[in-house]
């Protein structure tokens, strides 16, 4: 496709980029490879110090940046503010705590005199320059959790974003260079999916992180796996937020609406399946559809609007296409499910819920990119359990109960990267975020983030060193 921004809310082309050629690429390869070898013997003192320059310059940029993203892609611009801060907050926070995780580690003096050893440490060494693969739906966001990280171990990073988010991707390399990053050490690659392969397969890049799509990150981790290199993957979700009887209604109604309709409802770990008890179902559905229904659609750039448009036309055909497949096989339609006719352009699609999900549905088993929640109504907390792990994803989950007991069951039982209860799912750069099935693999954020693309190395001191 095309690098280029196209306004969502209008469909207006407003700016084209060419895709970088052969011998660019070449270059910024060359850079990123000679950039890592001072970049990795900086003191963690001075990358912190270049880290919380860029997250001052960052919260100096809000407002522009955030103008950029939702004409880019259509989020309200209420929330690309938000997400701006979030980067800011998840840079200081490596900032601060990058040189406590990557610490080095001292195993037990029982096993070190086993070994024959005087002493022994665990150091986690910075790998080289790692390619991220990255997704419009959070143009900002997706990037800085894994650039924070990345540059205060001493790894570089190069850049793929997404190809209708040139300009955010643009934005973000001139970030890291205003903030004093030396050449090389962050770059934007603008090329189409087609050149990938081959940046993976040069053996200047040495890992590769992606969020996205089942087949892009199928794509990658096979080239990756080819020639014996490290991925990271985070891809779809859809996350089940099941309410059992002891549920708070009052909150978990109106966090129920956000969490589908974040970010558009486009957003890997917005809640899209509703379970909920038959003890408290009548009760939560005819509350969550008027709350739905009620929702302002309209232009992301009005501090009023909830619900922008989708990022891209073929996003909404396929929306379309799984509404109508499930309608077609006896869904029924609670609200929304077309087009809304005060939006004649642009990419818009209503605020939908449906009822009366079985397996034969295509919505049952795939993932609902848009403003679109599907309901089940359950017997028990084994079915809730049995409905909610029922799907090839496992991102995260919200569970709604006041019940100690049943907690335990579902931190246990709940077959996700994340069990989040009485609240909603919301990445934190304190806590581990990614999946398991064909959610993906790998962590992000936190330590365990950090320490994905480090080599944990065993440095042994024998009785004589």
């Amino acid at each position: 496709m095309p690098i280029a921004t196209v306004n969502p809310t209008t469909g207006e082309t407003l700016k084209s980029f060419d895709a970088l050629g052969s011998e660019e690429i070449e270059a910024r390869l060359d850079r990123a490879h000679r950039a890592f070898r001072e970049h990795r013997l900086t003191p963690f003192a001075r990358r912190a110090e270049l880290m919380l320059r860029a997250a001052g310059l960052l919260e100096e940029d809000q407002d522009d940046i955030a103008r950029t993203m939702t004409l880019e892609m259509g989020k309200p611009l209420k929330a690309a503010r938000a997400e701006a801060a979030k980067c800011a907050k998840a840079m200081r926070w490596y900032a601060e705590h990058a040189e406590e995780e990557l610490a080095d580690e001292h195993p037990r003096d029982r096993d070190a005199k086993d070994s024959g050893a005087s002493r022994v440490l665990v150091r986690y060494r910075p790998l080289g320059p790692v390619l991220a693969v990255m997704p419009w739906n959070f143009p900002l966001w997706q990037v800085v959790r894994f650039a924070a990280p990345a540059l205060m171990a001493g790894n570089v990073g190069l850049l793929k974003h997404a190809s209708n988010v040139p300009q955010t991707a643009l934005y973000l390399e001139d970030l890291f260079h205003r903030a004093g990053y030396p050449e090389g050490c962050f770059q934007t690659l603008l090329i189409g999916s087609d050149a990938v392969a081959d940046i993976v397969r040069d053996p200047r890049i040495v890992a590769a992180t992606l969020t996205g799509s089942e087949p892009a990150g199928r794509a990658v981790a096979s080239i990756a796996g080819d020639v014996i290199k490290k991925t990271v993957l985070e891809l779809g979700g859809s996350d089940p937020f099941v309410v059992l009887p002891s549920a708070d209604l009052d909150r978990a109604v109106p966090v129920a609406v956000t969490a589908r309709v974040q970010n558009n409802g486009q957003s890997c770990i917005a809640a899209k399946r509703f379970i909920v008890h038959d003890a408290v179902y009548d009760a939560f559905v005819s509350r969550f559809v008027q709350a739905m229904s009620s929702l302002t659609v309209g232009d992301p750039m009005e501090e009023a609007t909830d619900v922008g448009p989708l990022s891209s036309e073929q996003g909404r055909r396929s929306l379309e296409e799984l509404v109508d497949d499930a309608r077609g096989r006896g869904a029924t339609v609670l609200c929304g499910g077309d087009r809304p006719e005060e939006q004649p352009s642009g990419w818009f699609y209503e605020p939908t819920v449906l009822a009366d999900i079985t397996p034969e549905m295509r919505i049952h088993y795939e993932e609902a990119f848009g403003p679109v929640a599907t309901l089940y109504r359950v017997a028990d907390l084994d079915e809730a359990l049995e409905v909610a792990n029922d799907t090839p994803f496992g991102l995260s989950s919200n569970v709604w109960t006041r019940d100690a007991a049943e907690q335990e069951r579902c931190a246990r039982d709940m077959e996700a990267g994340g069990v989040y209860f009485n609240g909603m799912t919301a990445s934190h750069p304190g806590y581990p975020f990614g999946g398991v099935k064909r959610s993906g693999y790998g962590r992000e954020l936190a330590g365990h983030g950090i320490r994905e693309f480090c080599n944990a190395t065993t440095v042994w001191y024998g009785s004589e060193s």
